[in-house]
């Protein structure tokens, strides 16, 4: 019945030449279906399996999450401590950060994926736990003050960890090993804080290159919280169970991770301890998290009311975890998958006119559109292509219900979500400045915040980012005095 079902969602990578993934489907607290497609490691001609062990990446945030929450119920710490008590080394910013702002990401401390990329860490340059503790205690600043937004911050997950080692006097390793692994049985996971250790059954993970073909790409973090679990489909699907069993940390602990953040004005929040909880169109309750760290992608998704959980664990990011996952619960349900529009082919006379530099007033980000093989594409983190709908609307393939509706003549651009939340953007006014114009950003730049230097010149009538490590990299104007470089936005 399942082979029948749901094979066919994942025939794309079930090759001998192809990464791929691993499926677990439980239904009323069994593994009812569990399946590889594709290669585990394609170099020495090994499948996936049930049982192959892949980084799972920030799903690992609801382990660290309840380790907070045990640490909490037990009276070794509290949530509303201020994190000062435990990581002193971050400094003191007016308002208090409490280990709850940590866990529900409205502390406003600036992330750290960001700050190490801006200080220029490559993403093969091995990362550890005293390298992010040691960067973010050089922040002068919060991004907003604690609980008035929200916003994804890895470092605060990275602080959870240094949090459970210093209330517990364990390492998140082996907290979790002893309070939530083996007493479920997941003897195939542990959080992988040595990038160096061997693992035997890890899976390898790849992404496509820009010009065609494969490339490895693994993570190199030595550290954990806010990534580096390294598990299975079988020991998930172990996991899911404690939702309804509560073996872990009893009724008290479940209804503590499963309640949502609600910010200092009273909006509520979609975000629990390292768990979204939603509510579907078609009024399914959802519990859920993904997670992307290099060629690795991974999603689990729970609908406790039909004790069902989906749990897709990919080696490329091509298999859109999230995506599939949504496409076997819907089959599972019987429920009719909502439409993927079939997409249209618009002339370049059609798209043009769409593209450009949008703001967005409220919240000071851009995005920024261009035709890129005869379409559309936002030209930002390596360039993300949209699918068109009609002359005005279109849709990000990895995000089938979002829409992108383009209003040319206005200038405006409304993003609506899958969740329908809704964004508008304004057009920004066209910024080409010269060589000679560009003379008046050249020079050096130091942040004492990031340990870095960067040099700006014209270089083939281009305003040209120079940093160490890096190749030289070609600034796109953005508005006056404001710059799109491939890492962020300059804004002088």
């Amino acid at each position: 019945m399942y082979a029948e079902l749901l094979d066919g969602l994942f025939a794309e990578w079930d090759r001998v030449d192809s990464p791929g993934c691993a499926l677990g489907v439980v239904k009323d607290g069994e593994l009812v279906y569990a399946r590889g497609y594709g290669m585990s490691n394609l170099e020495h001609g090994v499948p996936i399996t049930p049982s192959s062990i892949f980084h799972i990446a920030s799903i690992s945030k609801q382990f660290t999450a309840l380790s907070i929450a045990l640490l909490h119920l037990e009276g070794a710490l509290s949530l509303d401590d201020d994190i000062r008590r435990f990581v002193p080394e971050i400094p003191s910013y007016g308002p208090t950060i409490t280990v709850r702002h940590l866990v529900h990401h409205i502390s406003g401390l600036r992330d750290q994926w960001d700050l190490l990329a801006l200080a220029g860490w490559r993403d093969d340059d091995p990362i550890t736990e005293g390298d992010v503790l040691e960067i973010a205690a050089r922040q002068t600043a919060l991004n907003f003050p604690p609980g008035e937004r929200w916003s994804y911050s890895n470092t605060g997950y990275t602080l959870l960890a240094v949090i459970v080692h210093r209330a517990s006097g364990k390492t998140l390793r082996q907290f979790t090993d002893e309070r939530i692994f083996k007493p479920l049985g997941m003897s195939r996971t542990h959080v992988h804080d040595d990038h160096t250790e061997i693992v035997p059954g890890r899976t390898q993970a790849y992404e496509v290159r820009p010009g065609g073909g494969l490339k490895i790409s693994i993570p190199v973090f030595d550290l954990g919280g806010t990534t580096s679990l390294f598990t299975t489909v079988e020991d998930l699907a172990r996991w899911s169970e404690n939702f309804f069993h509560m073996r872990i940390g009893g009724p008290e602990a479940n209804a503590l991770t499963l309640t949502p953040a609600v910010l200092n004005n009273g909006e509520p929040t979609d975000y629990a301890f390292g768990l979204r909880v939603r509510t579907r169109k078609d009024g399914t309750r959802i519990i859920e998290h993904g997670g992307a760290d290099a060629g690795y992608r991974a999603h689990f998704l729970l609908a406790p009311d039909h004790h069902l959980c989906v749990i897709v664990l990919a080696n490329v990011p091509t298999v859109l975890p999230s995506v599939r996952a949504e496409q076997v619960l819907d089959r599972l349900l019987a429920r009719e998958a909502p439409s993927i529009p079939a997409g249209v082919n618009l002339p370049a006379e059609v798209l043009e006119p769409l593209c450009g530099v949008y703001r967005n007033r409220r919240t000071n980000d851009a995005l920024r559109f261009g035709v890129h093989e005869g379409g559309l594409r936002l030209e930002m983190w390596g360039g993300i292509p949209l699918a068109a709908i009609d002359t005005r609307t279109f849709y990000l393939p990895v995000a089938p219900g979002s829409r992108y509706i383009f209003d040319a003549e206005a200038g405006l651009l409304t993003v609506r979500g899958d969740d329908d939340t809704e964004q508008r953007w304004e057009r920004a006014e066209a910024y080409a400045p010269d060589a000679a114009a560009l003379e008046a950003f050249v020079g050096t730049y130091t942040s004492a915040e990031l340990g870095t230097t960067w040099q700006l010149l014209v270089k083939d009538d281009a305003l040209t980012l120079r940093r160490r490590k890096f190749d030289d990299a070609p600034l796109a104007p953005a508005w006056p005095g404001a710059f799109f470089a491939d890492i962020c936005r300059l804004e002088f």
